[in-house]
């Protein structure tokens, strides 16, 4: 696959890292950089997300994305990987951060999502490619993190603990003149205590997508349209739909609010996945496709 090199102020979008501290000399990077001049929203957080953050970040990722956002992460597993599959499967465009030189991909584990990324119109981006020399150590992705807070208009932090490597690129953005957000999460989280306290210390809050577009994208946001719910095959089907929209999360509860006997619960619920109406968050959690 071909790789191209470019100096920061030679394209449109990547022109802004000309003028961030410690800029790059020059930038690898395979498939195609965006030529929009849509609004750009970097999403990060924890390599071991819960449940709860894999939703959050899912929720926000694709409804960016739909409303016509280019999402940037890093690659890494966890939330950056979840963020930019769920912003592909909105029909987005997407582009990955790597530390290491290209055309290798970093974790190697996530080499399908960056093909898919390039496929789908995306971008995957590096300082280095093959001959450079890099040798990728703890710094690199560091190094790489101003990377994603420069390219971005705001950036997003879903999930992450009190020492999370994370709060870095949130420390870059903040450097950077970039609007930082942070999802607020359960206080007795450890995996939310990051975010929780970017928020005492002034960072905005995000519980969905019209809090980052208010600030950074105000025209892109359109007039809300009535939500319809999706439909059940069965009244058993629409039951469960109708219990996880009001925000019932959990296998066991949603069983014992809904008043199915088990057979008929595992069956409606195991449809619903089938028929791509649900998808589950592991741990027996559930929410809307």
């Amino acid at each position: 696959m071909e790789i191209n090199r470019i100096r920061p102020d030679e394209h449109n979008f990547t022109q802004r890292l000309a003028s961030i501290a410690n800029p790059p000399k020059s930038l690898c990077f395979m498939g195609t950089l965006p030529t929009s001049g849509a609004p750009v929203v970097a999403i990060v957080g924890s390599r071991k997300p819960s449940a709860y953050g894999r939703e959050v970040t899912e929720q926000l990722a694709s409804d960016l994305a739909k409303a016509g956002c280019i999402i940037v992460s890093g690659l890494a597993l966890g939330i950056d990987g979840i963020a930019q599959r769920a912003a592909l499967e909105a029909g987005g465009t997407v582009i990955g951060v790597i530390p290491n030189e290209l055309p290798d991909i970093s974790p190697q584990t996530n080499y399908k999502l960056a093909m898919n990324i390039i496929k789908n119109g995306g971008a995957i981006l590096s300082e280095w490619k093959k001959g450079d020399g890099k040798v990728v150590n703890r710094w690199s992705f560091l190094e790489r993190n101003r990377l994603v807070s420069g390219l971005a208009d705001a950036v997003i932090i879903t999930e992450a603990a009190e020492r999370s490597g994370t709060l870095n690129t949130a420390a870059h953005a903040l450097s950077q003149g970039r609007d930082v957000f942070a999802v607020p999460g359960n206080i007795t989280s450890p995996l939310s205590a990051g975010c929780n306290a970017l928020l005492k210390q002034g960072a905005y809050p995000a519980t969905e997508a019209k809090d980052i577009l208010q600030i950074i994208a105000p025209e892109q946001l359109k007039k809300p349209d009535q939500n319809q719910l999706p439909l059940g095959s069965s009244p058993e089907e629409t039951i469960i739909i109708n219990l996880i929209a009001s925000g019932v999360r959990s296998g066991d509860q949603l069983q014992q609010q809904s008043g199915l006997s088990a057979s008929n619960f595992s069956t409606a619920l195991t449809m619903l996945e089938i028929n791509g109406v649900i998808k589950p968050l592991g741990a027996n959690n559930w929410t809307l496709k």
